[in-house]
């Protein structure tokens, strides 16, 4: 019997389950069971998404949040993340029980960004716990120092537009848009219950000597970010990638049987991508969650058209079935120039030949794979993290630029159609990103390679908690 059993729980979305499960698909090709625990509604769609049976050494646990049908944006956020911790906690203690009356103990347990309470869980319990952080460590860096004084500066100076901010070891000058949106004041009204959530993350690492982070990137990509904290140990274990994606080898285990892509749809857009030529493709997506407006849709579809660029766009059918889909009104034109799709696997596109070039809201998900896969970047960031993942990719990594928002805060075709050009147009400029995108997806399968940084600094974790 396996004595090494990682506790792996997830906050209940699909930027956080993806990541996890793939980090769940490392430990166990190290030789390590994980159990997986996450919510009712969350396992049913992963459920109906895999493709068999969970892979050997995988065990899943499940808990209901109180919306077992799912979570809706017009319900109450407060009222759900106290639901989620509620269950969670008394769940991560059952499974922690019964693992040890069974004859295997869970030697570690892992959490997500949003579950801070899990680590209050792991110390009743006496099970040493580290924080699996699936943004970049910069993000977590502004957040520390927001909470740690720097909170009322940006309240004041948050409407002022030539306003900047650097905050202590990381190299950059941050402008408003640069932030986490849930820091700036606008965003309180709408997503208040978020940022208790990482204050509450933060008194959590806090209470532990040396808490260990693990972030889902690799040392050169955030060296200052990775030290910037003397408190924390960050581990640079990423990218968390299924390996068919980083080497030319046999793949290991599949992300289909992790049921890993919760939105799962056929369709014949990779026919459609071999049909066009090398680096000449514009992929357009905006996450599984985002919902633009028709506004900025519709500009969108003009840029498109305007740069006359075959693209491959996902627009996802609209979730709330009372809604009927509102059609783009070129739409004849844009199925004449490009392909539109539901759904996709991103990875299978990003590393197809046809691309050229990824608009993206810059989620740190899809950051992280066109980085690894070496593909520039016209980053559109709407919230969250996705401001500073952004202000990374123009001005850290040079793989990208970065589209400028008009007096309503909408994206002009124009400008679009003027990123897209930049990117991948003859250009000197172009000519550097796309050297750069290169160099970057390199180095991202050295870090995963078996004496990359990431792989000797996950097994060294891993030799320290007892794993």
């Amino acid at each position: 019997m396996n004595s090494r059993h990682v506790l792996l729980i997830s906050y209940p979305a699909q930027g956080h389950i993806n990541p996890s499960l793939r980090f769940a698909q490392r430990l166990i090709h190290i030789g390590i069971d994980v159990t997986f625990a996450t919510t009712v509604n969350v396992r049913r769609r992963m459920a109906k998404a895999s493709s068999g049976d969970a892979p050997k050494g995988l065990t899943f646990a499940t808990f209901s949040d109180g919306y077992d049908d799912g979570f809706k944006p017009s319900d109450d956020g407060k009222r759900y993340m106290s639901e989620l911790k509620k269950s969670s906690s008394r769940t991560l203690k059952d499974i922690i029980v019964a693992s040890s009356e069974q004859g295997r103990p869970v030697t570690c347990l892992v959490y997500t960004v949003l579950l801070p309470w899990a680590a209050e869980v792991a110390r009743e319990v006496h099970v040493p716990c580290a924080l699996l952080w699936i943004q970049p460590a910069t993000v977590l860096v502004v957040y520390y120092y927001y909470f740690k004084g720097f909170e009322d500066e940006i309240k004041a100076n948050s409407d002022n537009p030539s306003w900047k901010i650097q905050f202590p070891g990381l190299p950059y000058n941050f402008s408003k848009s640069d932030l986490p949106s849930f820091i700036l004041p606008e965003s309180a009204e709408s997503y208040g219950f978020v940022l208790p959530s990482f204050k509450e993350q933060i008194e959590a690492l806090d209470l532990e000597t040396k808490p260990k982070v693990l972030v889902n990137n690799f040392d050169v990509l955030e060296p200052d970010a990775l030290k910037s904290i003397e408190n924390y140990v960050f581990i640079g274990i990423g990218p968390l990638i299924p390996p068919a994606f980083l080497t030319d080898g046999q793949v290991l285990l599949s992300d289909k049987s992790f049921g890993g892509d919760l939105f799962q749809k056929s369709d014949d857009y990779i026919e459609w991508l071999n049909s066009n030529p090398d680096s000449s493709v514009v992929y357009v997506s905006f996450g599984s969650l985002l919902n633009l407006p028709k506004s900025q849709m519709e500009e969108i579809a003009e840029g498109l058209l305007d740069s006359k660029k075959p693209f491959l766009w996902v627009i996802r059918a609209n979730q709330d079935e009372n809604e009927e889909d509102e059609k783009l009104s070129c739409m004849e034109e844009l199925e004449n120039l490009g392909k539109i799709v539901p759904w996709c696997s991103q990875l299978e596109v990003l590393t197809h030949k046809s691309l050229g070039c990824f608009i993206t809201h810059c989620g740190w998900n899809s950051t992280l794979e066109s980085l690894s896969c070496g593909v520039p970047m016209v980053a559109f960031p709407q919230w969250s993290d996705q401001g500073t993942n952004a202000k990374l990719i123009v001005d850290a990594w040079k793989v990208g630029v970065r589209v400028k928002v008009n007096e309503n805060g909408v994206v002009e075709s124009d400008e679009i159609r003027s990123c897209i050009e930049k990117v991948m147009g003859d250009g000197e400029n172009g000519r550097e990103l796309r050297e750069n995108a290169r160099k970057w997806k390199s180095l991202a399968r050295e870090a995963m390679e078996e004496e990359g940084s990431s792989n000797k600094n996950l097994k060294a974790f891993l030799q320290e908690m007892g794993c």
